[in-house]
C-alpha cells in the first residue's frame, strides 16, 4: 500500500457536484492498493496514519497526533499511486489491485481508521471521477509505502 498523507486545514471530495466527504483540520489521505498487499500491510499503515505526530504543540513543534487535536481524515482511493513510468510517457497501472481486491481493502482501511480514532472517516467514492480540494497546512506531505518502511 502507498499513502500520500497531507496535513490540511480543510479538504473535500465531490462526485457529480455532490460532496461525498469533507473535513477541517486533519489529514487528506490518498491511498493506493496493490495486488501484493496484505492485512498486515493495512494494519501497519492504519496504525501509522492514526498515530502520526505532525501537528503543532504549544512550542510549535510537530508533536501532536490526530487524536490530540481531534482531527479528521478524508480518505481517497487512488490507484494511480502505483503508476509505472519507466518506459514511455503513458503510465501503466498493472501493480494496482483490481477492484475485487482493492474495494474490500479500502473499506477495511476505513473501518480500521474509524476504530483507531473513534470517529467517522470521510471518504470519496471508490472508482469514481472525484474532484478533491484541499488547503495543505505547512505544507506537510508524507509519503508512506508498506513495502518500503522508512
Amino acid at each position: 500500500m502507498r499513502a500520500v498523507i497531507q496535513r490540511v486545514t480543510q479538504a473535500s471530495c465531490k462526485v457529480d457536484d455532490q460532496i461525498t466527504g469533507e473535513i477541517e483540520n486533519g489529514f487528506l489521505v490518498l491511498l493506493g492498493i496493490e495486488d501484493a498487499d496484505t492485512q498486515e500491510d493495512l494494519e501497519w499503515l492504519a496504525q501509522k496514519i492514526a498515530g502520526m505526530r505532525v501537528f503543532g504543540d504549544e512550542n510549535d513543534l510537530m508533536n501532536k497526533s490526530l487524536a490530540d487535536i481531534n482531527g479528521n481524515i478524508l480518505l481517497i482511493s487512488q490507484f494511480t499511486l502505483f503508476a509505472a513510468t519507466k518506459k514511455g510517457n503513458r503510465p501503466g497501472f498493472t501493480r494496482a489491485a483490481r477492484p475485487d481486491k482493492a474495494i474490500p481493502m479500502y473499506e477495511e482501511m476505513i473501518k480500521q481508521l474509524s476504530t483507531l480514532l473513534n470517529k467517522k472517516i470521510q471518504c470519496g467514492i471508490f472508482g469514481a471521477d472525484m474532484k478533491v480540494s484541499l488547503l495543505n497546512d505547512g505544507p506537510v506531505t508524507i509519503v508512506m509505502d508498506t513495502k518500503n518502511k522508512e
